[in-house]
């Protein structure tokens, strides 16, 4: 129980320590300089390693290819066969001197201390990417003449956060544990100190495709650029290995500490005292691991869904990164005129389906859009039609298609494709609550059953800034505000062009927005009048806010501090690790979002009865005030909470009296 307690309170001050460490810039950077000192001037403790198994997934017989590879910049299939190839032995290390098969180590030494040496290799790289390219490559952008700064940052995202928690945190704790290794034999518990800090490694991966782009696009583009890496590239430092390899190296980490650490769990004795803490670690750097392979996932999704929308031709109407490709392919459309068949090509997402005909001149896109069917509303059934054998019927708001698939089979899996996309839709939709609830109180829901028959409750103007069914914002000569008699929704004049008798006015057409008008006089609405589909910030501010840990009205200051931006700001109690941000608390869509970990919050003195604070992670900071001293502080204690990655609520918030405070 001791022991547990101890590790408990050091992992306290660890946190404790790296956040107040990381509020002092310019300790950092004394950190920073020590660190590049000791290097230099002591070798031994950060090796620099050649161009091994533990630094490539290229083997010596591929050096060629990899070389060439590196000038052109590193595939997006490289990064899609990391998770299998990672699985692999081969990164592994051979065992130094003292550590040979025979020797009279305990297992579970050997690799904790191949732990502690592919660690100090590694802070080694991240001292190359963030001290030496990254530095150098900033420093020549603030000349402008090669590359914007902005650029510089992104190509290397948060690697310098990363470097600093490592090289400053983990590794001299891994040192010192394994210099008393005889008197206290465990790595457990310094392990369990580091997972909460790995889910700073999501942001890197999720921008590593972008960053290699970034670099291959620069490289072609400016020529001092190109230069400037290749220089740094033939320094001993590099080991004859490309910017790109280097990059790489964070991506691969996270796989590896699951590997060594499942390895040391299953070498430990059965009455080892490290037992606990090491199962308990390896649990937390499995979850971490599971999402770094999700972000590598979603950028697969990503990737493969733009090469479709290039095929596509990049239709402004049609390009959504929320968008899901569920299954595509060739199909016979049935016309019901002259009773023959045509080709075409559908693209089934999980919100709509694109009926395509291939083009003859295929420049700038393969295929042209006729048709765009929502998903909302659609049906599927199997059609027995002897003329025609393999046929199905499709049908939707839209039209109606009869299809022809070339066998049975292929009949069944697009029956069965079709009919799992709008199963999940209309599970979604189930659980979307179509009122508007208050900030403290739910505002009556008019039922479908009751659209039209009863006055509904209008939602008030200021609380929304725009169109609440095309997300279109408002402005005062253009797109004006204008209420839906049907449902009380706040919609536009274009989204309210329609009238339809409403019974609680006695039959008397009413001003009534496309859903309603559909819904009360069955009538459907021509294709080019159909609103825009939803982005990937649609998150209502009212229903996320009944159900937040934290919500209310703050400033966000600009970056010179002069201006700001009021706004309503959101941590979903479903989405704990993200802060959304509103226009108003009544807005259908948030116009930001903020990925909370990693990130440091900041205390501010008190100025001109102003209660500031701020987030800061690497370069990037975001300055708030807060109504309230009081406020802040729960501001503060929250984002610093979903900053370590804690997703449930504090016991004393259950005890207040809401999770948002009222909108003025």
């Amino acid at each position: 129980m001791e022991g547990k307690a101890d590790n408990q309170q050091s992992v306290v001050k660890l946190v404790a320590a790296f956040e107040e460490h990381c509020r002092d810039s310019k300790s950092a950077q004394r950190g920073k300089q020590a660190l590049t000192s000791a290097a230099a001037s002591q070798p031994q403790q950060f090796p620099i390693f050649p161009a091994s198994r533990s630094c490539s997934l290229a083997g010596e017989e591929n050096k060629g290819e990899k070389d060439q590879q590196g000038r052109r910049g590193l595939s997006f299939k490289c990064l899609h066969s990391l998770r299998y190839k990672i699985r692999e032995d081969n990164w592994r290390r051979p065992q130094g001197p003292g550590l040979e098969p025979g020797s009279q180590e305990p297992e579970e030494k050997k690799i904790a201390l191949e732990l502690l040496e592919t660690e100090q290799a590694y802070v080694n790289r991240l001292h190359l990417l963030d001290q030496v390219f990254y530095k150098e490559l900033m420093k020549e952008a603030k000349t402008g003449k090669t590359i914007p700064e902005e650029v510089v940052k992104m190509i290397f995202s948060n690697i310098s956060s990363i470097y600093q928690f490592h090289a400053e945190f983990f590794l001299p704790e891994l040192r010192k544990r394994m210099e008393d290794w005889n008197r206290n034999p465990r790595i457990g518990d310094v392990i369990q100190k580091l997972a909460p800090f790995l889910k700073m490694y999501g942001e890197y991966v999720k921008n590593f495709d972008k960053a290699v782009e970034l670099i291959t696009a620069w490289s072609e583009k400016s020529p001092p650029f190109q230069e400037l890496i290749a220089d740094i590239q033939k320094r001993k430092v590099c080991a004859n290995l490309t910017l790109q390899h280097h990059m790489l190296e964070p991506v691969q980490r996270i796989p590896r500490y699951e590997l060594l650490l499942k390895d040391y769990v299953r070498k430990l004795p059965p009455q080892s005292p490290d037992r606990g803490d090491a199962e308990k670690a390896l649990e937390m750097i499995f979850m971490v691991a599971k999402h770094s392979n999700a972000a590598i996932a979603e950028m697969e999704r990503l990737q493969n869904l733009w090469v479709v929308y290039q095929r596509l031709g990049l239709e402004d109407d049609i390009v959504d990164p929320s968008n899901e490709l569920i299954k595509e392919g060739p199909i016979q459309k049935i016309s019901t005129r002259n009773n023959s068949t045509s080709e075409k090509y559908l693209f089934l997402f999980n919100n709509m389906l694109l009926y395509c005909v291939p083009k003859v001149i295929q420049v700038g896109a393969e295929f042209q859009v006729h048709l765009r069917m929502d998903v909302e509303g659609m049906k599927v059934r199997e059609l027995k039609d002897i003329e025609f054998p393999h046929t199905f019927l499709v049908s939707g708001k839209q039209r109606t298609l009869e299809l022809q698939a070339r066998s049975g089979e292929e009949m069944n899996a697009w029956i069965k494709a079709f009919q799992d996309a709008i199963d999940r839709k209309e599970k979604r939709s189930e659980t979307f609550k179509t009122a508007v609830h208050g900030l403290e109180t739910d505002t009556p829901a008019v039922k479908t059953e009751e659209l039209g028959r009863r006055a509904p409750q209008w939602v008030r103007d200021n609380l929304v800034t725009m169109c609440m069914r095309c997300k279109e914002p408002f402005n005062a000569i253009t797109r004006r505000r204008h209420h839906c008699r049907a449902c009380g929704y706040v919609v536009c004049a274009r989204c309210s062009d329609y009238k339809a008798e409403l019974q609680y006015d006695g039959n008397r057409p009413n001003r009534v927005c496309q859903e309603c008008y559909i819904f009360l006089t069955g009538h459907m609405v021509l294709e080019d009048r159909e609103g825009k589909h939803k982005g990937i910030l649609e998150k209502g501010a009212a229903e996320v806010s009944s159900r937040s840990l934290l919500c209310s009205s703050l400033q966000l200051l600009d970056k010179n501090g002069k201006g700001s931006t009021r706004g309503w700001f959101v941590i979903p109690q479903d989405d704990p690790l993200v802060l959304y941000i509103y226009a108003a608390p009544q807005d259908v869509r948030a116009h930001t979002s903020i990925p909370l970990l990693g990130y440091q919050v900041r205390d501010m003195p008190q100025s001109e009865s102003r209660h500031l604070f701020q987030l800061a992670q690497s370069r990037q900071v975001f300055t708030f005030v807060a109504d309230t001293e009081e406020l802040k502080r729960r501001w503060m204690r929250a984002m610093a909470r979903s900053a370590a990655g804690i997703t449930h609520p504090e016991e004393e918030e259950e005890e207040d009296a809401g999770p948002c405070d009222e909108a003025e």
